[in-house]
């Protein structure tokens, strides 16, 4: 019995059941006492580093990133990170950014847990198969998943509701007369990008449409491979009349490849870009954009969900925030033309 089975045995978060064995005062006496009953009758064995690490205190917050994402250039992410550093300023807790490779990010996550360096994670940009929230929840270090991934019932997250953003999307370009959608995506390793690209099937199925798969195009998280993959859409010979692109890094390379091109956006093709165009590009033209909470709101959400997790007694469904997206109306989209 680990501290994982433990948990979903009692329906409490693994930082709750880890603090209540260790005996601190801010988890009730009541819920202290069920967990070391339930403890002690199922055979639980401790993990050391877990429990090293939940005696320690650093007043600090990790998100481990690989060099290779690019997402420092990306001000989307670093208006999180603000958020972040703010929510969690109050408390006196500092938030550590650490570098890393993608091979090497389990290493960074083991040398920071065994030199308690942290007291707990958020977990950035998460995958489907994610190994790292395997780690965290393996040694049972308090962390908050930045997404989802295939299973997330047993550990807390903030996300928005990729797949509604999406057939939003659709369901928008239908109504303005399109029936020749294509779809430019991120790698669909990347939990986000699946349900993205789910919720586009479903709202091309809901529409009685099918995709074509010449027109559903894989793109990186990078303007340059945003720039490539509507490239590629536009040296087709049969063109679509509406793109939905489903990250702004790639859609800012999108745009310009289409002006490159002398597409008037919005008239000769219409196109939807998930969270809009970074204001750094100097694009004058308003995006019509699939829109979340703000990065700086989603920042501070996030600092205060990870202060919980490390605190305990929360029940883990209230650990868990999905937020919705909605649609903001912009010049890039239009009616579709004959």
């Amino acid at each position: 019995m680990d501290l994982k089975a433990l948990s979903l045995h009692l329906n409490l978060s693994m930082t709750t059941v880890s603090r209540a064995l260790n005996g601190y005062s801010d988890v009730s006496l009541k819920t202290r006492q069920r967990v070391i009953e339930a403890a002690q009758t199922l055979g639980y064995q401790p993990n050391p580093v877990a429990r090293s690490l939940a005696r320690g205190k650093a007043n600090a917050i990790g998100i481990v990133y690989p060099l290779e994402a690019g997402d420092v250039a990306d001000p989307r992410f670093l208006e999180v990170v603000s958020g972040i550093t703010e929510g969690l300023a109050p408390a006196k807790i500092d938030l550590l950014l650490a570098s890393a490779t993608h091979k090497g990010e389990l290493d960074t996550y083991d040398r920071l847990v065994h030199g308690r360096r942290v007291d707990g994670f958020i977990v950035a940009r998460t995958l489907r198969h994610d190994e790292r929230i395997d780690y965290l929840r393996q040694t049972g270090v308090p962390f908050l998943a930045y997404g989802r991934s295939a299973q997330c019932n047993d550990y807390p997250w903030f996300d928005f509701d990729n797949e509604a953003g999406s057939v939003l999307a659709v369901e928008r370009l239908v109504a303005l007369g399109h029936r020749r959608i294509a779809y430019i995506h991120a790698s669909l390793d990347y939990n986000f990008a699946f349900q993205r690209h789910a919720g586009f099937l479903q709202g091309m199925r809901m529409a009685g449409l099918a995709p074509e798969a010449q027109w559903l195009l894989p793109a990186g998280l990078a303007r340059r491979s945003g720039y490539t993959a509507m490239s590629r859409l536009l040296d087709q010979p049969a063109l679509p009349s509406a793109v939905i692109i489903d990250n702004n890094l790639a859609g800012v390379g999108a745009v310009r490849a289409m002006l490159d091109r002398g597409i008037a956006i919005g008239r000769d093709l219409s196109v939807i870009v998930y969270d809009g165009i970074p204001p750094d590009t100097l694009l004058t033209l308003k995006m019509t954009s699939v829109v979340q909470p703000t990065q700086q709101e989603s920042g501070l959400r996030m600092a205060q969900l990870i202060q919980k997790v490390i605190a305990g007694d929360d029940l883990l469904a209230d650990l868990q925030m999905l937020c919705q997206p909605e649609i903001l109306p912009g010049e890039s989209d239009g009616p579709c033309r004959p």
